[in-house]
């Protein structure tokens, strides 16, 4: 899993500095770990504070617990039935064919699924979670573009309760007229949700494009601070050499990574483990794996 979303990441640190990928190393010199880590796409201010007070000549052990450091657990459950996810990302980042992934997980362990077009700002947008259900073989609840996007959440939700679904998975609008219209629309999203079934959304979660590396984290940031985020699903790391924002990504929202997006299937969609992944990453720099 880690080589395939990763492998660019890892092409980078290589042509970096060839030695590194093709000697065991016990030890990484700070200055070239430094180089190594800013070149992946951790942002400066945390290369600096993940590298602070470690010796000169830095070693697996010393490194392995401050990058998992990063990663954040969840406690939300994940238990409710029906459990409603609200996705939230700006245009282009993949919300809808991450909407479908899931979908097609959910679908795939006997669970029943309800998708909600609630970006009624756009047509095409309408228009491509339909085709997606159809393909999938999932039910959805969408009216025409302009009409009010938490009314289509009210109704996905109850239709959702009513017909005993399990998942109810909301999309929403990635750009409105200015950040304020969408900050307010967002927020009327979620108070209308939690109208139709108490506690909803269970989840709000973020779509980050991969390729924009840190770039994506003051977007982030915004979203969060317009309904707060309680995890992210990166999507498009199968064809970036930026893969090491997730560091970033995490330690700037504190909130857990869930799935990484490594293609444009249905299918192609793994859950994020951050120990594999910190794992992966070191076995290629201290042992020299090619």
């Amino acid at each position: 899993m880690f080589g395939n979303f990763f492998q660019k990441t890892l092409d980078v640190i290589k042509t970096l500095d060839e030695t590194l990928m093709v000697k065991p190393l016990d030890h990484i010199e700070k200055e070239r770990l430094e180089e190594i880590l800013i070149e992946a796409d951790v942002t400066y201010d945390l290369v600096e504070e993940l590298l602070e007070e470690l010796p000169n000549e830095i070693e697996r052990e010393d490194l392995e617990p401050r990058l998992l450091s990063c990663f954040h657990s969840t406690e939300i459950s994940l238990e409710k039935k029906p459990l409603v996810q609200l996705i939230i990302g700006v245009n282009g980042a993949g919300k809808t064919t991450t909407i479908a992934k899931l979908a097609t997980k959910y679908k795939s362990s006997g669970k029943r699924v309800l998708l909600g077009a609630s970006d009624t700002f756009r047509a095409a947008a309408i228009e491509q979670l339909k085709r997606w259900a159809d393909k999938v073989g999932v039910g959805i609840v969408y009216s025409k573009q302009g009409h009010d996007p938490s009314g289509v959440t009210f109704d996905a939700i109850k239709s959702g309760v009513a017909k005993g679904v399990d998942n109810i998975i909301i999309d929403t609008a990635g750009r409105l007229h200015n950040q304020v219209n969408l900050a307010k629309e967002l927020q009327k999203i979620v108070r209308v949700a939690g109208k139709a079934l108490p506690e909803a959304p269970h989840q709000k979660i973020l779509i980050i494009d991969g390729t924009q590396g840190t770039s994506a984290i003051l977007q982030a940031e915004k979203f969060n601070e317009i309904v707060g985020i309680d995890g992210v699903i990166i999507t498009k790391l199968d064809g970036t050499a930026k893969g090491g924002a997730i560091f970033s990504i995490a330690e700037a929202l504190k909130v857990p990574i869930l799935y990484i997006g490594i293609g444009e299937k249905a299918d192609d969609l793994v859950e994020f483990e951050p120990k594999n992944f910190v794992s992966g990453l070191l076995d290629k720099l201290y042992k020299g794996e090619s």
